[in-house]
């Protein structure tokens, strides 16, 4: 089948986006997601000091971040990007609640085999 990546589309809604090569795999925690007709599974991310966590702020309707969610390579590379929604706690009572629109993706490389 060769590579596969999940990658989703975020923003402009608060989201910390930890840098991949500061979480090591022993940091994540299984969690089962459970739907009336499926189940799945997505990861927490259990805290550990040397964790580089980055925000960008300000980011309009018109701008989004591509994030990384999984990657079939390894070979050494980020295989996924950790990321959380976070109360921004500059944010005053008067700001519309949170909304979040997201849009997922599977890119498959075939001729990505190594």
């Amino acid at each position: 089948m060769g590579r596969v990546h999940y990658i989703k589309c975020g923003g402009p809604n608060p989201l910390a986006i930890a840098e991949a090569s500061s979480v090591s795999e022993d940091e994540l925690v299984p969690i089962p997601l459970i739907y009336p007709n499926r189940k799945g599974e997505t990861f927490a991310v259990r805290h550990a000091p040397g964790h580089r966590w980055y925000y960008k702020s300000g980011l309009t309707p018109q701008e989004v971040l591509l994030i990384k969610c999984f990657d079939s390579k390894t070979d050494g590379r980020a295989r996924r990007v950790p990321h959380t929604a976070f109360s921004d706690p500059r944010t005053g009572p008067d700001v519309p609640s949170r909304q979040s629109i997201e849009v997922r993706a599977l890119v498959f490389h075939p001729d990505d085999r190594d």
